[in-house]
């Protein structure tokens, strides 16, 4: 009689094993037929509940955060019953993040470890065990409710503890790699509007009789948020503009091109420098939100009268070297635009002589930092164009771009590095 006790166990066992087995096999051949992350998780949850007899099956992942002791990465719920999804009890997975251990509550209500938890009234049982990666916590898989009515068992624990060994470093694979086609994705888009932006910048400079025009940004990021721009009015007048927009990146770029697109429509339709930089303010102040700005400096260069008229609305004031010797400074115009929507932008007009220097640049010149978060500085970039005012434009804005590369030194470039230079030749 014991013998026979003895095979009947055996059997069971034996049974068992193969029942495991075939849930192993099955699962593995799914998951090696799918294609992505989400697939992958839904075919494991799928199986377990399919393992286990339960009705709703859910993983959560997590990953821990200096600042916070875990954070929920994903939450994916399949379900063979009518009752909405459930959300993973934040008392149960607290306890999961703390022991790292398979639980099984057939009376969760009851139990004395979650007392005082408020539990969804369709749960009736739940078994969840821990997806581990070296002893990580990558994640839970949690089934709830069996389908007889009777509650899980140990050997439902222990199959799913197995499901959920074999699975976690599946899973983290898979979202690894979701999130590298992710990324590959946001570089590709990135590189595609960084050549977006490029080609909205000017193909070659402006040629007007008696001055030398150059201009060139320098992106920090794949794209950046200033930008400069020369639209010929007519023979004899060209609008220059550097603009500068706050932030960073994808958002930065473009605002920077809606801000371009407005100032070319308004240069054409207007002839007032005034009245340009005072629409387009009104402009961007509708169109954007609070935190939509930028310092813009904006002039009409008339190459009969040989004078500029401009608007300096918060922008670096430009260094205009004459032939006097010392630089000075282009500070009308007013605030930022996009800020206020009732300012009033002022304009000045001066008077550009044979071998003067115009310097036109954004913030990234003076205010790139080497090692010692030193900055460049007004005094270092007044002293380059000082010592090359003799050059053509472009070598000019080499000479200014070298220099702030050498100070930097190996520190990295933290924003963009625009200028425009116009020189009045001398002959």
């Amino acid at each position: 009689m014991e013998e026979m006790n003895q095979l009947r166990e055996e059997n069971k066992r034996l049974k068992r094993a193969v029942e495991e087995l075939s849930v192993l096999n099955e699962l593995a051949t799914a998951i090696g037929a799918s294609g992505n992350f989400e697939d992958v998780v839904r075919k494991i949850i799928s199986r377990s509940m399919k393992a286990v007899r339960g009705e709703q099956g859910l993983i959560t992942l997590v990953e821990e955060k200096r600042d916070i002791p875990m954070k929920t990465l994903v939450r994916t719920t399949v379900s063979s019953s009518e009752h909405p999804g459930f959300h993973f009890n934040e008392a149960l997975l607290g306890w999961m993040i703390l022991n790292k251990k398979p639980l099984t509550l057939n009376a969760p209500r009851d139990d004395e470890r979650f007392h005082g938890v408020v539990w969804n009234g369709s749960v009736r049982s739940v078994t969840c065990v821990p997806l581990l990666i070296r002893s990580v916590l990558k994640g839970v898989l949690a089934v709830y409710n069996k389908k007889s009515g009777t509650g899980f068992t140990e050997d439902d624990q222990r199959l799913l503890a197995i499901i959920a060994s074999q699975s976690a470093q599946v899973i983290e694979n898979a979202r690894l790699s979701e999130e590298e086609r992710a990324l590959f994705q946001i570089q590709h888009e990135m590189k595609l509007a960084s050549q977006i932006q490029m080609d909205l910048l000017p193909k070659e400079a402006p040629v007007i009789s008696g001055y030398d025009i150059a201009g060139a940004t320098f992106p920090a990021k794949a794209v950046g948020g200033d930008y400069y721009d020369f639209v010929q009015i007519n023979e004899r007048k060209l609008a220059v503009c550097l603009g500068d927009v706050a932030g960073k990146g994808l958002p930065a770029a473009l605002l920077a091109a809606n801000l371009q697109a407005l100032i070319r429509g308004r240069t054409d339709l207007l002839g007032s420098v005034h009245e340009c930089v005072c629409r387009l303010n009104r402009d961007l102040v509708r169109s954007t939100g609070a935190e939509s700005f930028a310092t813009l400096f904006y002039g009409i260069l008339d190459s009969n009268e040989h004078t500029l008229t401009y608007c300096n609305a918060g922008q670096e004031p430009p260094f205009l070297l004459t032939s006097g010797g010392e630089p000075f400074r282009l500070r009308d115009g007013g605030p930022l635009v996009g800020m206020l929507d009732d300012v009033d932008f002022a304009e000045a007009k001066v008077s550009i002589e044979k071998g003067d220097v115009l310097v036109v640049y954004s913030d990234g010149v003076t205010e790139a930092m080497d090692e010692m978060r030193e900055q460049f500085g007004e005094r270092k970039l007044s002293g380059v164009i000082l010592e090359n005012a003799g050059l053509s434009a472009s070598e000019i804005i080499k000479r200014i771009v070298d220099a702030v590369v050498d100070h930097a030194g190996k520190a990295p470039q933290h924003d963009d590095i625009t200028a425009v230079v116009i020189r009045r030749l001398t002959a």
